[in-house]
């Protein structure tokens, strides 16, 4: 089945994603995308603490997960892929892994960026980003948790 479902959250795994995201989905592995989590000794073993019990875990550089997605190595997992920010995904969708829609779920404030709701805030170059995915077919999401409303990020970049 490959990637059930792709969501951005700088947090990665937490409490949200390790209960209420994996379980509504019915996951069986989380993907973590990030090419600075792969190489952080101390990221890694807080994500395999914090990843729910008897689910697989992998923690991939952008190539890797994009060579990985496109050879199938996960047709057999119903597959959470998760990304920090959005141009990690951006570089995993233009480098052809086949990823049709994706949640925007948490993007802290920082210098230069603007809220867009609760939990999201777009610096310039995330908006770019988002517009050009838009414009590309991809459906994008802005939800906390599952039950929230997904409606369309263009909602809120409005």
């Amino acid at each position: 089945m490959t990637v059930i479902h792709a969501r951005i959250d700088e947090r990665l795994i937490h409490g949200q994603v390790a209960t209420v995201w994996t379980n509504s989905l019915g996951a069986d592995r989380i993907i973590v995308v990030n090419d600075e989590v792969v190489h952080d000794k101390m990221q890694i073993g807080a994500l395999k603490m914090a990843k729910p019990t008897g689910v697989k875990l992998s923690i991939l550089s952008i190539q890797k997960g994009i060579l990985n997605i496109q050879n199938g190595k996960y047709d057999d997992d119903k597959a959470f892929l998760i990304t920090r920010n959005i141009q990690d995904m951006r570089r995993l969708i233009d480098g052809g892994a086949n990823i049709t829609q994706f949640n925007v779920g948490n993007i802290s404030a920082k210098p230069g960026s603007k809220a867009i709701k609760k939990s999201v805030a777009l610096t310039d170059e995330d908006i770019a980003d988002l517009e050009y995915l838009l414009q590309k077919g991809i459906k994008i999401t802005a939800q906390m948790v599952p039950t929230e409303s997904d409606a369309s990020i263009e909602t809120f970049l409005k």
